[in-house]
């Protein structure tokens, strides 16, 4: 089958992974944009994932880098989780290969609304670092390696979920969270990617341009999180959820229009 795509179709999925990575930047959530766009242009499910974590890698790279420059993050703080986070993508993407990801349908919406409403009706949470509510070796031996899981097996909404935790659980402050969300979350893509690519499932040309699109919003996003904080992240985190939520009745068939 012949998967070659006109210049307008590349340009437009240019523009989708820049509005993608801006957002992912920020609240996470960029492949509730890039996953339907690229099934949208008549990819396979299975090639729409790879040559979403292609993009999606390049994006959350820049986003990590960047955290990491600024200092809003050290690595050496997160190196257990990357490395957790990383088996744990590579689990799902090995998962994803061999039976239908749509198993998590059921759940995956009633998380994402929890995740909405815990950030609209906890207008404080995040302001600051608080007192953390789960150990260290349950966050990084537990719950990253279940995150990580389902970003190789699904994805899309793998960076509000780090942050949710990390505010939640770990006391961490929203940008704190959100920035150990972007190098976990860059542990997760590259994982899943070196095993698309080993799989042949990969679109590069498609891939490519859309990396540079990635770059350039989640360089943008990135900086507009560290200048606008928890004022500006939670309610994008917020949208976001709730946006996911939506998209997935709308593709059910549940909503009258």
């Amino acid at each position: 089958m012949d998967f070659t795509l006109h210049g307008d179709v590349l340009a437009l999925l240019f523009f989708v992974a820049m509005a993608a990575g801006f957002i992912d930047a920020m609240a996470g959530g960029g492949g509730l944009i890039t996953i339907p766009a690229l099934l949208l242009v008549q990819l396979p499910p299975l090639l729409a994932l790879g040559t979403n974590k292609l993009q999606g890698c390049s994006g959350s790279f820049t986003a990590a880098l960047t955290m990491l420059k600024k200092r809003q993050v050290r690595f050496a703080d997160v190196r257990v989780p990357f490395i957790a986070a990383f088996l744990g993508a590579a689990l799902g993407t090995i998962a994803v290969q061999q039976i239908n990801p749509k198993a998590l349908d059921a759940i995956i919406p009633l998380i994402l609304l929890g995740i909405g409403f815990y950030f609209l009706l906890a207008p404080n949470a995040g302001e600051v670092d608080g007192k953390p509510r789960l150990g260290g070796g349950l966050y990084r031996f537990v719950l990253v390696p279940i995150i990580g899981f389902y970003d190789g097996f699904f994805g899309p909404g793998t960076g509000s979920f780090f942050s949710l935790v990390g505010v939640s659980l770990r006391g961490q402050s929203l940008i704190g969270a959100t920035a150990v969300a972007k190098v976990l979350n860059f542990a997760t893509n590259i994982a899943s990617l070196i095993l698309f690519i080993a799989g042949g499932k990969v679109l590069w040309l498609v891939g490519m341009v859309m990396v540079c699109g990635q770059v350039i919003g989640a360089y943008a996003g990135t900086h507009a999180a560290i200048k606008g904080g928890a004022r500006l992240i939670r309610p994008l985190i917020v949208v976001v959820c709730f946006s996911m939520v939506g998209r997935y009745f709308w593709q059910k068939g549940f909503l009258p229009f």
